[in-house]
């Protein structure tokens, strides 16, 4: 094969990796529109194809509807899909190099930006896995992710010596992970009507308590 033929070829490639890209972009925003609007029940892949602007055919060759869910979730909450963790997402890419003096505040502000991004579609996906297997598997599996984001972040706090040595890190992580949580944010700022400011407040208080100084 010459270079001749295979330079068009790359680049038909390309192009249509692009265009399937975008495709799976609109679809997936789409998703969280009508999930976040409607519930996992009544939203249809013929109403997803509608919103995106594509044919059901082409939505349901992307995903299913709870794998739909799972990523309409990850795009809103951390804005990758499939990040092992937060740190590896996009929300959270360079937290690991802030310096210590403002580590805590960065991890905070990108907690409390990922609750008011994905809050309303964990609420849906709470709903869902309890009568969708496959939502459940993969909530199992998100809020093991979960876990271990706590306990690699009280690791991290601990090796900055930024939280005092003597509390136990397991409960720790547990009480971060419950005061950082989506419900939270859904519970105070949505239904309580507070303000971002007063919830980050409260937030900030909260884990300087957990925290022991």
């Amino acid at each position: 094969m010459s270079t001749e033929d295979s330079a068009p070829r790359a680049y038909r490639s390309a192009l249509r990796e692009r265009q399937a890209g975008e495709t799976r972009r609109r679809i997936v925003e789409a998703s969280a529109r009508l999930f976040a609007e409607q519930g996992y029940q009544a939203t249809t892949m013929a109403s997803v194809a509608r919103v995106a602007g594509v044919s059901t055919e082409t939505v349901k060759a992307a995903a299913s509807k709870a794998e739909l869910l799972l990523a309409a979730f990850e795009v809103a909450f951390s804005g990758t899909e499939r990040a092992e963790g937060l740190a590896d997402s996009e929300l959270g890419a360079g937290v690991m190099d802030v310096p210590d003096d403002v580590f805590a505040d960065a991890v905070l502000e990108r907690i409390v930006t990922a609750n008011a991004r994905g809050h309303a579609l964990w609420t849906v996906l709470l709903g869902a896995a309890l009568s969708d297997p496959v939502v459940d598997a993969a909530l199992q599996s998100i809020l093991a992710r979960r876990s271990a984001d706590y306990r690699l972040l009280v690791s991290e706090l601990r090796r900055r010596g930024l939280m005092d040595t003597g509390v136990d890190p397991d409960r720790t992580a547990a009480e971060l992970s419950f005061l950082m949580s989506p419900e939270g944010y859904q519970q105070l700022v949505v239904q309580s009507g507070w303000s971002e400011q007063a919830y980050r407040a409260w937030l900030r208080d909260g884990v300087e308590r957990v925290f022991g100084r």
